[in-house]
């Protein structure tokens, strides 16, 4: 209990949060709250802390607990062994950090053959102990007792040697100088890089870095990531270490004195360049690793969050077009709802140029089907393809949009794809993923393993456990945000939805197939496996539209009904009057109503969705043309100002699609005249921009942006 305690003041003073709060987060997480249920619906309990708060409090909780896990192997292994001291106990206890804790225990690690112990086996530790308590008098001398030709000591040299392996092993575990030396490491290190001998040619893609030098603690992400893959594949020779006059400093200062013995100077040197230094660099390399697949996976799902979260078409009759050219645009029409019409396939595009029939199979599904909107992939042929439907002559004129498909071949040929149509090839089913994203970015898009969609940096040379778990985390967020139809969700989507396991998620779409729509959220009890705390986690984030209450198509969790009900019932009306009626809840006064469990953050919550039940944080649709008459990188000048969509962001720069096949970057110094430190405090994902052409390289397909002095 005290160590649990102890843990909860760590945190509450590492991420500056009141203890009581930190407190009430841990205690609903471990009885199996989800954070998007305690961030929206236990404000009072967790102090109104959004998200991201309650995720931290949730990962440094896992790394503390871990720390603590260690620490207690660390303890019963140092017992066994009969050396644990009331002392060396107190280090370990006050140990923060998981390097601090291993130089504690490094002194008694089980360990493999080192110069060091073969030098004890051969008896010379007694001498090893004179020198470096300077009490040897005369080295050589004393050392000349310890020849002994059955173990290999043939001569008083000998002897030294091996007294000073032991002593260049003493320095290496001791934990005081590592700490030091940890910190030097981590403040002032440098990172230099140069290019394998006979590799320049076959590793022209890491040119940057053939002779390259940076302060290692200042090193952006994607430097690191770009170096470690260079390494990686053989390419880059890297080094990561300070000035070594610094780090010997540390040392001399620590051990030795103007009349230390030479024998004694030479195994603290040895002990730096061969023991410590490799150690260290072994550690810090770690930690910079760590440290860029952080800001990596951070970037990473903020561009997911975005993309998740872009604005939704909403429930239109669209027709999607999987461009193509030899094999032809695949088309499917779809009904508000998502549902699969009709199929088709046209080749207006060379090398086939049958546009005539083309036309006429486009102007015969648009009218019979009433279609409101056209969604294209915009993948190779795309542009072209969206051009040729623009200059369709449809009975009326129906927005032509250019989507991103990125992922969408993944989802056809998932398993989900393949059950929902199994008599399609991959292409429709790419057609119907592209219809359904331009209807609703957010339901679409988590049918695809997130990191399959491409915004991220270097996303595959990452923690690819940490990434999965943060991704989850950002899918998790931005569907509980926006809230889910129960009675048209998909699976997939479900299974997202808080407190439901793809299990459940499952038995709900089965229950719905046998039983119809839900008339109200009670009726999830009905569910197979749905218990009480299920119900509790989940049903706020359930919506039912026009269902029997009206509460149920809003994010009021169940649980303060009777509370909107006397709120209606003041009001002298009936609920249904009350729900959705903005004069009326402005009217309400919330205080009338504050208790305890539901206080005053609840209550403002709950006046806000009265007002507008269901509201979507989502922002409103806006139609978007890329520029007439550019439809290729050879179709480009430089100096040209041209309308765009971001559709990546980095540490370095964003990239945008410009409607030319190639997305184009703007780099970060290329973003405004003042100073950027990040992509993401200017631009995001979906976002349209006016850029300006700064540079084209046609052979390597690159294209430099500028947003400066655009209007």
């Amino acid at each position: 209990m005290q160590q649990f305690l102890t843990i909860m003041k760590t945190i509450s003073q590492e991420l500056n949060i009141p203890e009581k709060y930190v407190s009430a987060v841990i205690s609903l997480l471990e009885g199996g709250a989800t954070i998007p249920f305690i961030a929206r619906y236990r404000k009072e309990q967790s102090g109104n802390l959004d998200e991201v708060a309650v995720q931290a409090i949730r990962d440094t909780l896992k790394k503390r607990l871990e720390l603590q896990k260690r620490r207690e192997t660390v303890l019963n292994t140092i017992k066994e062994q009969g050396k644990l001291t009331d002392e060396l106990k107190g280090k370990i206890f006050a140990a923060e950090s998981i390097p601090e804790l291993e130089d504690l225990y490094l002194p008694y690690r089980p360990k493999k053959k080192t110069r060091a112990s073969k030098a004890r086996e051969m008896g010379l530790e007694p001498l090893a102990k004179l020198i470096f308590k300077e009490k040897a008098g005369n080295e050589e001398k004393e050392a000349e007792k310890y020849i002994n030709i059955e173990k290999g000591i043939n001569s008083p040299a000998d002897a030294l040697q091996g007294a000073m392996d032991i002593i260049a092993e003493w320095i290496a575990e001791d934990a005081g100088i590592r700490k030091k030396l940890r910190q030097l490491f981590f403040t002032v290190s440098t990172i230099y890089s140069q290019v394998k001998k006979g590799k320049e040619k076959e590793g022209e893609k890491y040119q940057s870095y053939f002779q390259f030098q940076e302060p290692a603690p200042k090193a952006p992400s994607h430097h690191i990531l770009a170096l470690f893959r260079g390494e990686r594949e053989d390419f880059l020779s890297l080094k990561i270490y300070p000035e070594e006059n610094r780090a010997l400093d540390l040392l001399r200062n620590r051990f030795l004195h103007p009349e230390s013995s030479p024998y004694k100077a030479d195994a603290l040197k040895d002990s730096y360049q061969r023991l410590l230094r490799p150690s260290l660099e072994t550690e810090i390399r770690k930690e910079l690793k760590k440290k860029a697949d952080r800001k990596a996976i951070d970037v990473f799902s903020r561009n997911m969050r975005e993309l998740l979260l872009a604005p939704p078409l909403g429930p239109k009759r669209i027709l999607g077009l999987d461009p193509g050219l030899r094999t032809g645009c695949k088309i499917v029409c779809l009904d508000a709802q998502g549902n699969l019409k009709e199929t088709a396939a046209v080749y207006p595009l060379a090398p086939h140029n049958k546009r005539k029939e083309a036309e006429e199979v486009l102007s015969d599904l648009v009218s019979r089907y009433s279609i409101e909107a056209v969604a294209v992939g915009n993948g190779t042929g795309g542009r072209e393809a969206a051009d040729f439907i623009k200059s369709c002559a449809f009975s009326e004129e129906v927005p032509v949009l250019l989507i991103n498909e990125s992922g969408a071949s993944v989802y056809s040929a998932s398993p989900s794809a393949r059950k929902e149509f199994p008599d399609h090839d991959l292409t429709l089913r790419g057609a119907v993923s592209i219809g359904r994203r331009l209807m609703d970015p957010l339901a679409e898009l988590v049918k695809i393993e997130p990191k399959s969609i491409g915004v991220g940096q270097y996303q595959h040379d990452v923690d690819q456990k940490l990434l999965k778990e943060a991704l989850n985390d950002a899918v998790v967020s931005c569907v509980n945000s926006v809230g889910v139809d129960l009675n048209t969700a998909s699976m997939e989507l479900l299974q997202y939805v808080s407190g439901l396991s793809a299990k459940l998620a499952e038995n709900i779409i089965q229950y719905r197939l046998k039983n119809g729509p839900f008339p109200d959220r009670q009726e999830l009890y009905k569910v197979p496996g749905m218990g009480p705390k299920s119900f509790e986690q989940a049903a706020g984030f359930l919506r039912i539209k026009k269902g029997s209450n009206p509460l149920d198509g809003s994010a009021v969790h169940p649980e303060r009904y009777d509370l909107v009900e006397k709120m209606a019932e003041d009001a002298g009306v009936s609920l249904a009057e009350l729900v959705g009626n903005k004069e009326l809840a402005v009217k309400l006064n919330p205080e009338k109503y504050c208790t305890e469990e539901a206080g005053m953050p609840t209550l403002l919550d709950i006046i806000e969705e009265l007002k507008k039940p269901g509201r979507d944080p989502r922002k409103s649709f806006e139609l978007f043309r890329y520029a007439e008459g550019i439809n290729s990188i050879e179709d480009l000048k430089e100096g040209i100002i041209l309308p765009g969509i971001i559709t990546n962001i980095t540490d370095f720069g964003a990239f945008v699609d410009i409607g030319v096949h190639q997305d184009g970057l703007i780099h970060i110094s290329e973003i405004t005249d003042s100073f950027v430190k990040s992509p993401h405090d200017f631009l995001s994902i979906s976002q349209k921009v006016q850029v300006k052409v700064i540079g084209i390289d046609i052979p390597r397909k690159r294209i430099s942006l500028s947003m400066k002095a655009v209007s």
